[in-house]
């Protein structure tokens, strides 16, 4: 038997249950990102238009491979939890499954494909 009331257990949960969290997720991802496009667009940029070795040197170091994985890894993070809250808005039933599913996929999938492509242009 619980002793809170039907109010204490809705406070801050909103009509999804899950609302707080995910925009707390999405203001965190997004001041990481204010953060590390800049710096991207800047590391990116001493290697755009080099040769290939020129682009190996550069990504060979460890700042512009660590700041090119983390824009990957936060952006992709940021897209999935975005994606997640417009599914939950616009699409009902199963097909909100499966679409949730399938964007979480893509997701990791494209951390997994371009965390794999930085390591072994870093090698």
């Amino acid at each position: 038997m619980s002793f809170r009331t039907d109010r204490q257990r809705a406070v801050g949960l909103g009509a999804a249950k899950s609302g707080p969290e995910h925009h707390w997720h999405m203001i965190t991802t997004s001041i990481a990102l204010l953060i590390l496009i800049p710096l991207f667009v800047l590391s990116f940029g001493n290697a755009l238009g080099g040769t290939y070795e020129e682009v190996l040197a550069t990504y060979s170091r460890p700042y512009p491979s660590i700041i090119a994985g983390l824009t990957l890894v936060v952006g992709l993070i940021h897209f999935k939890n975005g994606a997640q809250v417009l599914i939950e808005d616009y699409v009902g039933g199963i097909k909100r499954k499966f679409t949730i599913i399938a964007v979480n996929m893509l997701s990791y999938t494209l951390i997994a494909a371009g965390l794999f492509g930085l390591v072994k242009l870093a090698l």
